[in-house]
């Protein structure tokens, strides 16, 4: 039998719990990738594992599977279940679990903590009343450390877990010996506190204060994690929430309530004054005001009318609209875009690959770094209490847990901000190589420009009847053109005199491959394209408008020649700071275009860049990429029609505008959704904070063990301060990510965005 093809391979989410580090991480995956033709990506911060399988192996093998390793899985519940879980993974029980837990730990565990730090405070029988309270700590508050433990012995597997477990059962049964049959016991026992361990003065010292303070600084520092955790994702749990629940569906003059999931494509729907709009449609009634912030970035609200298209998740700040549903479900822009960040967030950049390889085996390492530890002091002659105390805190201060959460949660942030700023990036691989880019090939029509043709200037002669009066007259006449230049022309005349209604143009004649004629309030009225006899007033803007590559027309009343109008595909207006800002972070860019030559060579000259390439056919492009690739150079292409499509996919990185086609966006890594050209430059800087973020949370997270654990292993660390040690690392690990959800775009950007 030969091998399934690539292509039957499905994708399946499982929500795993009980995992608490990187070690964790490693083994579902590795249990996982044990089935044939499965390959698994599990994310720590989220607490998912994405896993790509063949058909034949079912989803309910694959969470026996992870079960096997000793942690628990479930698919993720469907639309209107009824389980409270968050998109991180999170579910509202469990936390409130964690909370009480942690305010009953505690309650129980200052005094033990105080008791034994303050001598002064050390009464009669002190040490049996902490006992008796670190008793329930030591066995209940720590309780989940140690039932992970066993689960992962009985798997044969070790984890952080492992080895919180066991420093707690350790400092807990030496405490227990010491009181019992060590003389700690005695009444009038007295214990100084020291934050290094000190030697033995005949009694056996207790070590409660780290039988309570290694579960209590665990547990906190978890607690903590989590709700920073939360925070990383903050982004996308704001776009499932803009889903709405409910929408009224007007059928023959009725209006019923039904559920969002139930709405069908064709079906029309109500959005009122404040409310969202339920789904992807086109206007049929109506006109307002929509605010598409949330979903796009643009902080301008986006004026719609009967036939303009409108956004699921966009919120009515206007009149009441009446619209068509055009897409569903899973189809529409902001279950795409939810998707994608997701997708994002599970992903793995180069780095945490090598971490979590790491992670794989630094587990058994510390555990015999401690067996050595324990063995090397007894061996030195010292006392007993100071080899447990020793080894106890090397298996309390390791900490894989800030290795798994190096990337995930920086990833998180910085994809939730990126898609709040309406940049959507598809993985950690697209992040790598965003920052990494040399050459940016740029696409012209729809990216640079507008893509649609528009009225750049009019020129009129100086004794003529003024701009305004032949502006009115030709867009009255061209009301009934179909032609691109035609439909220009009408739609500036109405926004330059929206208080003069166009007036009815009549015995229109178009006039083929030169323009139209009609008769307007009793006047002939003609726009032609110039013939070679152009008056000298109107020479000069002729002129002008052949060296810029425009389109010029000319407006003849009664047979004179009073205006001229150039038409042309307009510069967008960030099109200029966009390329400035990109030569600036050492992008250099390359215009190609299957456009003439002469307009290319106008937006260039514009935009001031030097390379050109006109006339590019699909192909063309996909060579010129193929070329600059071949000569060294990282290469990102910028479009958005169907003809970009093959060269988004050929480059080292492919960028879609969103206002572009399906082909485009699917063969893309990055999306700039609101299409804007100028956010590429802000991708680019996000991309490379995000990249200096995880550098340093993975250098702190090596770094920190590497200075710690030697610390432990000679004694210079009590296991209570490497208790509070391990669970601040991972917290910095989380509030260094959390830094870039208030990453701001380039002042310029934050100027346009207000």
């Amino acid at each position: 039998m030969g091998a399934e093809p690539a292509t039957a391979l499905v994708t399946t989410d499982l929500a795993v719990g009980g995992m608490t580090c990187a070690a964790c991480v490693r083994r579902v995956e590795k249990k996982l990738a044990r089935l044939d033709g499965v390959t698994a990506t599990v994310n720590l911060a989220t607490g998912r594992a994405r896993v790509a399988h063949p058909p034949r192996i079912s989803a309910e093998e694959l969470v026996a599977t992870v079960e096997k390793a000793g942690y628990t899985a479930a698919l993720p519940e469907p639309p209107g279940g009824h389980r409270q879980e968050r998109p991180d993974g999170d579910t509202a029980g469990g936390t409130r679990a964690e909370r009480d837990r942690l305010m009953i730990t505690v309650l129980l565990a200052v005094p033990v903590l105080v008791l034994s730090m303050v001598p002064a405070w050390q009464f009669r029988n002190w040490q049996w009343l902490c006992f008796v309270l670190a008793a329930p700590v030591a066995v209940w508050g720590a309780w989940p450390f140690h039932l992970r433990a066993a689960r992962g012995l009985r798997h044969s597997t070790a984890t952080m877990d492992t080895l919180v477990s066991l420093g707690v059962v350790a400092s807990f049964s030496w405490s227990a010996y010491a009181l019992f049959l060590g003389g700690a016991g005695e009444p009038g026992m007295r214990m100084p506190f020291s934050l290094v361990p000190s030697a033995s003065d005949g009694v056996a010292h207790i070590y409660l204060e780290a039988a309570v303070g290694v579960p209590l600084f665990v547990l906190a520092g978890r607690f903590l994690e989590t709700r920073a955790r939360r925070g990383t994702g903050a982004a996308l749990r704001s776009l499932a929430e803009l889903a709405a629940k409910e929408v009224a569906v007007r059928e023959g003059g009725n209006e019923r309530l039904i559920p969002v999931e139930r709405l069908r494509t064709g079906q029309v729907f109500v959005v009122r004054p404040g409310e969202r709009v339920a789904t992807d449609g086109q206007v049929v009634e109506g006109s307002s005001a929509v605010d598409l912030s949330l979903i796009t970035g643009e902080s301008e609200p986006v004026e719609v009318r009967p036939g303009a298209p409108v956004v699921g998740g966009a919120v009515n700040a206007g009149g009441l609209l009446l619209v068509r549903a055009t897409v569903v479900g899973a189809d529409t822009q902001l279950a795409r875009i939810t998707r994608l960040v997701s997708e994002a967030q599970a992903g793995k950049a180069k780095a945490q690959r090598l971490a979590d390889t790491v992670a794989g085996v630094f587990v058994p390492v510390v555990l015999a770094l401690a067996a050595t530890t324990f063995g090397f002091w007894l061996g030195a002659g010292a006392d007993p209490q100071a080899a447990v105390t020793a080894s106890v805190a090397v298996l309390v201060v390791a900490c894989p847990c800030a290795l798994g959460l190096a990337t995930p949660t920086a990833l998180m942030a910085a994809t939730g901000r990126g898609a709040q700023l309406g940049v959507l990036v598809s993985g950690p691989r697209a992040l790598e190589r965003l920052q990494h880019i040399e050459t940016v090939v740029l696409d012209k029509t729809g990216t640079l420009t507008s893509g649609h043709m528009s009225v750049v200037r009019v020129t009129a002669v100086p004794e003529g009847p003024g701009k305004e009066t032949v502006l009115r007259l030709a867009g009255a006449v061209e009301q009934g053109s179909e032609h691109p230049l035609g439909r220009a022309i009408t739609t500036y005349a109405r926004r330059a005199l929206p208080e003069r209604p166009l007036p009815e143009a009549a015995d229109f004649t178009a006039l083929p491959g030169r323009g139209v004629r009609g008769r307007v309030e009793g006047r002939l009225v003609e726009v032609l394209a110039p013939d070679d006899e152009v008056p000298a007033a109107l020479a000069g803007a002729l002129s002008a408008a052949e060296a810029a590559a425009h389109t010029p027309v000319l407006v003849f009343v009664d047979g004179v020649a009073e205006t001229l109008i150039e038409v042309g595909d307009v510069v967008r207006p960030g099109s200029y700071r966009a390329v400035d800002r990109l030569r600036r972070l050492g992008v250099r860019p390359v215009l190609a275009t299957g456009d003439r030559e002469a307009p290319a060579r106008a937006v260039a000259s514009e935009l001031g860049v030097e390379e050109v390439h006109a006339r590019c056919t699909p192909e063309g492009k996909v060579g010129l990429v193929k070329g600059l690739r071949h000569q060294g150079h990282r290469v990102a292409v910028v479009g958005d029609g169907v003809n970009d499509a093959a060269a988004l996919a050929g480059a080292d990185l492919g960028i879609a505008m969103g206002s572009g086609t399906d082909a485009a966006i699917g063969a893309a890594d990055v999306t700039l959704v609101r299409g804007d050209i100028e956010a590429l430059a802000d991708a680019v800087r996000l991309a490379r904070r995000t990249l200096g973020t995880i550098r340093a949370n993975l250098a702190w997270a090596f770094g920190y063990n590497v200075v710690t654990v030697p610390l432990a292993m000679v004694g210079l660390l009590t296991p209570m301060l490497a208790a509070a040690a391990m669970s601040l690392s991972s917290v910095l690990v989380v509030g260094n990510s959390l830094r870039l959800r208030a990453w701001q775009p380039s002042p310029a950007a934050r100027r346009r965005a207000r």
